[in-house]
């Protein structure tokens, strides 16, 4: 069984379980402000650009370099429509850069500020587009090496991890934050009452993108379906699921939902989601995993919100609390390994 917590009381050393400030009740408040209203960090990112194995496409890669060649590295994949910039990416690599750490962001295919060439975008089940990122960037780091997805990014790193199993042996230890582990239920409590207006934020980009990549691939698919769209499950089912080898929403949902192999996760991995999260309700959160996996499920904390301290908030709290998991994956790997007079008696 998997490490199962709800309170999380205890859990981590020199960190209280995670509570909301009381003057931000709510999982909408505690979504929204720590995106719009909580001053983002700077980073001083350097980016690469890299072609992707097909030759015809590209992606970009922003980085913080480390104080050391051996210092360990902390990966993070985005969410939906997400990018360096946004305020989860840019609270966790200037965690990583003030510890002397190396970092880096991928971008999926067309969120780094330019369309990407080829017809495809990204999605959650993104398995494949992971594992070759990450498999270029392992061997030029010697240290430690995390993996953080957050939201989109969280359920297509946990669909790596399960699906690679042992392969996935090659991270020490991996966080999803506010994965959609269900996308059936949470697509369907994005298209009620006041979580409209987070789709209709998606598709305020989503559909120029999908019109522009249509101009420069006519017949790509079903221009006046797109445009009539008014929820995910309408846009998946135009250009989302097609495009990446689905057959339809109802499909690319299922097969992509990250709640499928969390009982194949074999690196040691966490996976918290608040049970105030608009995105996902509480209700639909899995309660099992493998003995790998450590289900943290705090009361509060929005959507990739976790914000902390007196008005106006903080958004550390979420950063601290990945890379102390990192701490801790750390600690026990040493415990763990032989010690060289073991070796020797061997």
């Amino acid at each position: 069984m998997s490490r199962y917590c709800t309170d999380c009381s205890g859990l981590f050393e020199n960190m209280d379980s995670y509570r909301a400030p009381f003057w931000l009740p709510g999982g909408d408040l505690q979504t929204i402000w720590p995106a719009v209203c909580v001053r983002k960090p700077e980073v001083a990112f350097r980016r690469e650009r890299w072609d992707t194995p097909c030759g015809q496409d590209f992606i970009d890669v922003d980085f913080v370099d480390g104080s050391r060649p051996d210092a360990p590295f902390v990966m993070l994949f985005h969410g939906l429509e997400g990018s360096s910039n946004s305020h989860y990416a840019r609270g966790l690599m200037a965690a990583v850069q003030a510890r002397g750490w190396h970092g880096a962001i991928p971008h999926f295919r067309g969120c780094s500020g330019e369309a990407n060439l080829a017809p495809r975008f990204y999605h959650s089940g993104d398995a494949q587009e992971l594992d070759w990122i990450i498999r270029r960037l392992r061997p030029r780091f010697t240290g430690p090496f995390y993996v953080a997805g957050v939201s989109l990014g969280g359920n297509a790193l946990l669909r790596w991890l399960g699906e690679q199993q042992h392969g996935a042996g090659i991270v020490d230890a991996a966080v999803s934050v506010s994965a959609p582990l269900d996308l059936a239920a949470g697509g369907a409590a994005l298209s009620s009452g006041f979580n409209r207006l987070y789709t209709r934020m998606f598709l305020e980009t989503l559909k120029p993108k999908a019109l522009a990549k249509l101009e420069r691939f006519p017949g790509l698919f079903d221009r006046a379906a797109l445009l009539a769209s008014r929820d995910l499950y309408a846009f998946d089912n135009v250009v989302t699921a097609p495009l990446h080898g689905y057959r339809d929403t109802d499909d690319y949902w299922h097969r992509a939902s990250a709640k499928h192999v969390l009982h194949d996760i074999t690196v040691p991995t966490l996976v918290l989601n608040a049970r105030n999260d608009p995105f996902l309700p509480g209700k639909h959160l899995p309660e099992s995993a493998s003995s790998a996996v450590t289900l943290e499920y705090p009361a509060t904390g929005g959507h990739v919100g976790f914000p902390a301290g007196p008005f106006p908030g903080r958004i550390d709290w979420l950063p601290r609390r990945i890379l102390h998991f990192f701490d801790q994956a750390a600690g026990q790997a040493r415990t763990r390994a032989p010690t060289a007079a073991q070796l020797c008696q061997a």
